[in-house]
């Protein structure tokens, strides 16, 4: 499997949806109750800064995305959030790693200062083994 991950396109969204809403049922990484429909899917990430699409390059089947948008407005617009979500069928495969390291790149050329995960469940031991494995700081106030 060779993964590449661009901005993602209008014709995604289905399949970015599907693997969204497979995070949001297994109830272990996304504070999401609800599923995406098709229009709401659309509209969710029509409205971020930046969505990146992990597409396996041999198959072209999406495997995973991210979406990248500011924290906050005004003077805490440098801020930024992000999110990612990755198909079970390939977790465990490296595609996470390929996901946030293109984020921080992509967070830096939008013009970001900061980079946080707002979102991340106690539950999402793999996400935070990775955040760990990168050398990202985690906030523990509160925890």
């Amino acid at each position: 499997m060779k993964i590449i991950v661009n901005k993602y396109e209008k014709k995604d969204i289905n399949e970015m949806k599907n693997i969204w809403n497979e995070v949001v049922r297994d109830g272990n990484a996304f504070p999401q109750i609800e599923e995406l429909t098709e229009v709401s899917a659309a509209n969710f990430f029509d409205e971020q800064s930046f969505c990146g699409v992990a597409k396996d390059s041999e198959s072209n089947i999406i495997v995973g995305l991210y979406i990248l948008h500011p924290n906050n407005v005004g003077r805490c617009g440098h801020i930024s959030n992000a999110s990612f979500a990755v198909s079970s069928s390939v977790r465990g495969y490296g595609v996470g790693e390929i996901l946030v390291k293109h984020c921080i790149e992509q967070a830096r050329k939008l013009g970001f200062k900061i980079l946080q995960f707002n979102a991340v469940v106690k539950s999402n031991t793999a996400a935070l083994k990775l955040y760990k494995k990168l050398g990202l700081q985690r906030c523990t106030k509160g925890t």
